[in-house]
């Protein structure tokens, strides 16, 4: 028997998914009928938190932050079993997950951050990415059923907390690209150019290949030889605040980036590759 708590899209859907694979799933919910609507689909869904995880051996949670975990968690323990293992995908500060996995340790329960790269859709088709890190006999023990939930299942060590600090890692990358992608839509519109255009340049072209080797450069803290100067990468920028201003069209990353770049030139820096900007961070000034 299983229990989930939060039944946002996530949390419903990873829900149909392991009702799919044959388990019984116990839901609750603080709204009360996001929980209900998971009945037709053969989950039995509780008012009551502490009756939902009755008797259950792994509880699983996914809520939108530190303290709605802790709160949730704390009314359901009066209910809990001796015992019982805790998974929580919440996406949380590492320190709080640190806090927890301790504190519940101290209560005689395990508590493991498994938190996940799924979207809704990969909740419900069992795919995506789902990581975890802490004590391995924990891991060891969890990492099958977990494993059958996800696409991959990344064991990143023993490290408490790690696991929450890659999520957040990879997310500022997701909302960065959507910061530098709105900022490219909004410089297309200012020359004219379609959406569909700009769809079909990256059909063509694929930016998303260089990561690998832009994060190379970046951290060998090499920045000489340059392949593309500051100075040149700087007077582009320019180009593009000055298209955009003059457009009065907005733009939200490039000037911070230009700001950057300009500390680094007046370093003198110019003749550098443009990603000496991230000297500083890999050098740990």
């Amino acid at each position: 028997m299983i229990a989930f708590l939060g039944m946002g899209l996530l949390g419903s859907n990873f829900t149909k998914a392991l009702i799919k694979k044959g388990e019984k799933v116990n839901v609750w919910n603080r709204t009360a009928s996001r929980a209900k609507a998971l009945e037709s689909v053969g989950a039995k869904a509780f008012d009551n938190i502490t009756d939902a995880v009755k008797d259950v051996d792994v509880i699983h949670i996914v809520v939108k932050d530190d303290a709605a975990v802790s709160e949730v968690l704390a009314a359901a323990e009066q209910g809990m079993k001796p015992g019982a293992t805790i998974i929580d995908h919440t996406t949380t500060s590492a320190e709080g997950a640190v806090e927890r996995t301790k504190a519940w340790k101290a209560k005689g329960f395990t508590y493991l951050h498994a938190p996940v790269f799924m979207g809704p859709q990969n909740a419900l088709e069992s795919t995506g990415v789902m990581l975890a890190s802490g004590d391995q006999n924990v891991i060891a023990k969890v990492e099958p059923a977990l494993a059958k939930m996800t696409g991959k299942f990344i064991n990143l060590g023993p490290q408490e907390g790690k696991a929450a600090g890659m999520k957040l890692i990879g997310n500022l990358f997701l909302i960065s690209l959507t910061g530098g992608l709105t900022d490219m839509l909004s410089l297309a519109k200012v020359h004219d150019v379609s959406f569909d255009d700009v769809k079909e340049l990256f059909n063509n072209w694929n930016p998303g290949a260089m990561v690998q080797a832009r994060l190379q450069r970046i951290t060998s803290g090499d920045y000489t030889n340059p392949s593309w100067e500051l100075n040149m990468a700087r007077k582009d920028a320019g180009l593009m605040m000055n298209a955009a201003s003059k457009a009065g069209a907005p733009l939200n990353v490039i000037p911070s980036v230009a700001a950057e770049m300009d500390k680094w030139i007046e370093k003198g820096f110019g003749n550098s590759d443009w990603t000496v900007i991230a000297s500083d961070v890999v050098n740990g000034k």
